[in-house]
């Protein structure tokens, strides 16, 4: 079993959430990476974040070894300094993420491992790698197929939250469906991913039934797998849930391809009809599954200009590793 390296998770799940509003609205940039701080930085990001294992404990679970448990300590330090233009002092960004980072944390203490990949604040260009397309046809179109078109960046808006704001992709030709296709990337690499959660929420309706379908593109069979349907005229989340041969459904690129359509076709008088509400990817890895803080403090370095507002976290982590081969 392939298991992430403890910091890489953590680096993931501080980019993946973190988010400083400064007080003249804006957002403030970081960039999160290993240890140690590079003050080059600066001059594009408020502030930087860096994550570094303090020490690993390797226990063994069971006579053989084969089943482990690794205990970690690990340091996260913020870094961030007054910058020209800024509305926000180093000092206060330095607070500002301080609260982030604890919220972070303990949210996700449970589920460190976990990521959410949607469409929240993405939208064309700017969305790439995940993508979302429409079209309408008689067949479940493959991903490379030139029918697709993307959507919209008014589009995308729509399918940013779960908040009743629906795109609707809508056919009027006779024994065809509406389709949706949604591409995602997760940053984590497809060996050590545990689980693929696919969910749509939304509804389809068409003259024979209301009702929409979901599938996920298997790209070493070339297909459409995995089916599960949604019913009614109504707003529903249906699933997908991978837990095997996962590297099947995550292609050469990176990418993971879930398929949306109406139930039952166009009669060629009234249109089927898909609508979208929200669509999300989550994208479990075999590491930690345990993450809190032990304890921070400051640790500025003031005898540089200007100065360096630095917070160091010290964070406990486990995690448990079955070892094959082992006699």
């Amino acid at each position: 079993m392939s298991v992430e390296d403890p910091v890489t998770t953590v680096i993931r799940l501080l980019t993946k959430n973190v988010r400083v509003v400064k007080d003249d609205s804006s957002v403030a940039s970081f960039y999160a990476s290993e240890q140690w701080y590079d003050r080059e930085l600066f001059k594009n990001y408020d502030a930087q974040l860096t994550v570094g294992i303090r020490q690993i404990q390797d226990q063994k679970l069971n006579i053989a070894g084969t089943v482990r448990q690794q205990k970690g300590l690990l340091a996260v330090n913020l870094w961030a300094m007054d910058r020209v233009g800024s509305s926000d002092p180093g000092r206060m960004i330095r607070k500002k993420l301080v609260e982030e980072i604890k919220r972070i944390v303990r949210q996700n203490m449970k589920v460190p491992n976990q990521t959410i990949y949607d469409f929240a604040g993405l939208g064309y260009p700017s969305g790439d790698p995940h993508k979302a397309f429409s079209s309408a046809a008689a067949t479940e179109l493959i991903p490379s197929s030139t029918s697709w078109v993307e959507l919209t960046n008014l589009e995308y808006q729509n399918i940013w939250y779960s908040d009743n704001i629906r795109y609707s992709k809508s056919t009027s030709v006779n024994l065809q469906d509406a389709l949706m296709l949604f591409r995602f990337k997760p940053s984590s690499k497809a060996p050590v991913a545990s689980q693929i959660l696919l969910a749509f929420e939304g509804y389809g309706i068409a003259p024979a039934g209301n009702g929409f379908t979901i599938k996920v593109w298997n790209n070493v069979s070339s297909a459409w797998e995995s089916a599960q349907t949604g019913s009614g005229g109504s707003d529903q989340v249906v699933t997908i849930t991978l837990i095997s041969a996962l590297t099947n459904y995550i292609d050469a690129s990176g990418y993971v391809w879930l398929l949306a359509r109406t139930t039952n076709p166009s009669n060629g008088t009234t249109p089927a009809v898909l609508y979208c509400d929200y669509v999300s990817c989550t994208v479990s890895v075999n590491g930690i599954t345990y993450l809190d803080v032990v304890s921070y403090g400051d640790k500025d370095k003031v005898d540089v200009k200007p100065i360096l507002f630095r917070t160091e976290f010290t964070l406990k982590s486990w995690a448990f590793e079955t070892i094959l081969g082992i006699y």
